[in-house]
């Protein structure tokens, strides 16, 4: 009996909509405008519905909906920095 070979999943673009979709809904910005995120889009101090009180929404939202817990040692300037920095972040945590 032969055992089938499993290779990594990469799951980066489900993840990558995924976060697209929360920031749609936790920052109430339009499907068009979060579709044309790239990796250099800046993020924190660039659009104004994320703000302090909005990052705490988003990193309680993507425990939600990501399944995995955030440490306070987990985040640092950089994370909100860009859509790229965001998805790192968050592709990392996912695994």
């Amino acid at each position: 009996m032969q055992v089938p070979q499993t290779q990594p999943v990469d799951r980066t673009p489900d993840v990558e909509n995924r976060l697209r979709a929360l920031l749609r809904d936790v920052l109430g910005l339009s499907q068009e405008r979060v579709d044309a995120f790239d990796d250099d889009t800046p993020l924190f101090g660039a659009l104004p519905e994320l703000d302090s009180m909005a990052v705490a929404g988003l990193l309680t939202e993507m425990e939600d909906r990501f399944g995995f817990l955030i440490d306070d040692e987990d985040i640092d300037g950089d994370t909100f920095e860009t859509f790229g920095s965001l998805l790192a972040f968050t592709t990392t945590k996912v695994g």
